[in-house]
């Protein structure tokens, strides 16, 4: 193999490993935003409600003793 295959060699193992880099980035990111509040959009902001519906439904099942 010539110096210019292996270059070429080099570029394209570099090519993909960035590309596998920028998507697993990209996933975390979009990911991370769904665990931050906001206004009831987010996957936090769902548990936080479902979270206190629970609460609310187990102090009533406590009255009722």
């Amino acid at each position: 193999m010539t110096y210019a295959d292996w270059a070429g060699l080099a570029v394209s193992i570099l090519t993909v490993v960035a590309g596998f880099v920028g998507a697993v980035r990209w996933l975390v990111i979009h990911y991370l935003n769904e665990l931050k509040p906001n206004s009831g959009n987010s996957l936090s902001d769902r548990v936080t409600k479902i979270e206190s519906k629970v609460e609310a439904m187990y102090e009533i099942l406590l009255k009722g003793r």
